[in-house]
């Protein structure tokens, strides 16, 4: 790839009425676990909820008036959507974007606002790319890939020129990947003569293509992918941006489902910003392994493009991850107070009753007995079990859910 320091100061030529430079914030739990610095370059903040107008806009800016006139295409799971939808509206081209069955409905809304036309394919984004494809060659539409296109690369790279104005001082980025455009794009853009900036990437481990790809020394294709974080959710990395990673990027870990969660809860709770799960993943990995990481470290939220529903549920999931939300059942005898005991016994230990259902009726059942659900908030792993140890020190059985 020859993406040069000229090329992303042209593309940040392109961009500087388009996008606005988010804010670097600085996180004070992060750096008391890391023991140092610790920013948080806020991208959930950029237009259409993430880093991806940067590179649309420029790959689609620098298209001949002849090209412009044909359309173009895109593949995205929603951020990308956006940021193609976007882009062509400013420029005044049509704009045709395949989305995954089960893509988030705010980010289908949003795309679709835009004036994008949507059209669905399969269930991941190397569906819609299949897709996009078959539709470029059916109609003539210019692909505006999500990241592997040099000037998708180069957008993305002027996050990475904002870090450096914003913290000269940093020593490691940590960036959330998925094909690898972003990661990459800032990767060229921290490269500096006589102060190394270590730039580490971070995946979700249901959806990891660049630890086995980097290893084999090509982009390979993963044969199935499974994450809440669907905006990293790739199967085959990039051929444009992986010579950079591979040159560039020092490491890229993944991270799990709970420590995406338990990550966005605590970026929502002590941040008082909203992301996305993958644009939770970065923070996900210093929570893991915070002394791996040294100050200054600036952590990218990628995207804070979602769902509702779906943030309702992430957010029970940290707090379970944390061991701060229980669910389970508990089985009582069918007598008089015998619910007011069970929920006395809970009171004693400080759990905090959210939900009670009882049920008398079920064939798995004795005649004497009632099954009572419960959802329980409780403050940390070792309060979690004591309240259980309480439970079963007062000969209630019980089933985690």
């Amino acid at each position: 790839m020859s993406i040069t320091a000229a090329d992303i100061a042209r593309a940040a030529n392109l961009l500087h009425d388009v996008v606005a430079p988010t804010p670097l914030e600085y996180s004070r739990w992060l750096s008391e676990l890391v023991g140092g610095d610790v920013f948080l370059k806020c991208e959930n903040l950029q237009r259409t909820g993430s880093f991806k107008l940067r590179g649309a806009y420029v790959r689609m800016a620098r298209l001949s008036k002849r090209d412009r006139a044909r359309g173009v295409v895109a593949a995205s799971a929603g951020n990308h959507a956006q940021g193609v939808a976007l882009a062509a509206q400013l420029l005044g081209i049509k704009a045709t974007v395949f989305m995954p069955h089960g893509a988030p409905i705010p980010k289908e809304k949003a795309t679709r606002a835009y004036g994008a036309e949507i059209r669905f394919a399969g269930t991941s984004i190397d569906d819609c790319l299949k897709a996009a494809h078959e539709f470029e060659a059916e109609t003539g539409a210019i692909l505006i890939h999500p990241f592997d296109h040099e000037d998708i690369v180069a957008g993305q790279a002027t996050t990475g020129l904002e870090i450096v104005e914003q913290c000269p001082q940093v020593r490691t980025v940590v960036v959330p990947t998925g094909g690898g455009g972003l990661i990459a794009g800032i990767a060229l853009a921290t490269q500096r003569d006589g102060m190394p900036i270590e730039v580490v990437g971070v995946q979700a481990k249901g959806a990891a293509a660049y630890p086995a790809s980097l290893a084999a020394g090509e982009p390979l294709q993963l044969e199935q992918m499974a994450t809440m974080a669907d905006g990293i959710a790739v199967g085959l990395p990039g051929t444009v941006p992986f010579e950079t990673i591979q040159r560039h990027v020092s490491e890229v870990r993944t991270v799990d489902e709970d420590s995406l969660s338990e990550a966005l809860l605590l970026i929502l709770e002590r941040a008082k910003l909203v992301v996305e799960p993958a644009g939770a993943a970065a923070v996900a990995a210093v929570l893991d392994e915070p002394a791996r990481f040294k100050p200054p470290v600036v952590v990218v939220l990628s995207g804070g493009n979602i769902d509702p529903l779906l943030l309702m549920r992430v957010i029970r999931h940290g707090m379970a991850a944390g061991g701060r939300y229980m669910s389970l059942r508990v089985r009582i005898p069918d007598t008089p107070g015998g619910l007011a005991t069970l929920l006395s016994r809970l009171a004693e230990v400080d759990a905090n009753i959210i939900e009670v259902l009882h049920e008398r009726i079920s064939e798995t059942l004795n005649l004497d007995e009632v099954e009572v659900a419960l959802q329980l908030e409780t403050r940390g792993e070792d309060h979690r079990e004591r309240v259980l140890a309480s439970l079963s020190d007062n000969g209630y059985t019980y089933t985690l859910n």
